[in-house]
């Protein structure tokens, strides 16, 4: 590789780079390179290219073992929540009162994800809540999803959810600006409920509970 160079060392290593990266069978036509070249090593001084590659291949295994672990343990939370979102949507069907509907969501909801207050607030008129201030509230921060997930000032965190909290998750129950309830879930933790995460699970239960709100706002 050096014919024709007066100094070696005037080598461009990124030419170098290129050269083995476009011509991959290199150090099988010279194996004894394999071998004879040195690499440093923090805690060996030194040790061959194929040790170091054996060490690199060692650490990617248990780098993508640690990763299905984590992906397996994610699944299995995954799948946990999705049977208790399964449960409860069935034990809401069953409610045949606005206050069990109430009492049932709240003690399952706290009972699995130990959320600080959870709470339905309902419209027997659309938009006609018990405190006024509600409607308010949902038409400044409810998003066209019907969907609030982050932080409330103190007055508001107690009007919705009787306590000043970490973070505060609101689903408008019917249409966009057309209420008929509200549910107010509360996290102590301030990162619980953000902007950004999925509502796939969320929004079985809004569709349920707007159903089913309805019905027993109905049968009253």
């Amino acid at each position: 590789m050096t014919q024709g160079l007066t100094d070696p060392s005037q080598l461009d290593p990124i030419l170098v780079r290129e050269y083995l990266l476009d011509h991959p069978d290199f150090f099988a036509r010279y194996p004894e390179l394999l071998l004879s070249l040195r690499i440093s090593h923090p805690e060996r001084g030194t040790v061959s290219l194929v040790e170091r590659q054996m060490m690199m291949l060692r650490q990617r295994v248990g780098q993508l073992e640690e990763e299905i672990t984590s992906l397996l343990a994610i699944a299995a939370r995954n799948e946990e929540i999705y049977r208790f979102y399964g449960k409860l949507i069935f034990d809401l069907m069953a409610c045949e009162s606005l206050e069990a509907l109430q009492r049932e969501m709240a003690e399952q909801l706290r009972q699995r994800f130990r959320f600080g207050r959870v709470r339905l607030h309902v419209a027997h008129q659309p938009n006609q809540f018990e405190h006024d201030a509600i409607h308010g509230v949902l038409r400044r921060r409810l998003s066209s999803d019907n969907y609030y997930l982050g932080r409330l000032p103190s007055a508001e965190a107690q009007l919705m959810v009787g306590l000043e909290t970490g973070s505060v998750a609101l689903i408008g129950l019917g249409e966009h600006n057309n209420w008929h309830g509200v549910v107010a879930i509360a996290s102590h933790d301030p990162g619980h409920f953000v902007a950004d995460m999925d509502t796939l699970l969320l929004d079985q239960l809004k569709h349920l509970l707007t159903y089913q709100v309805r019905q027993l706002i109905a049968n009253e």
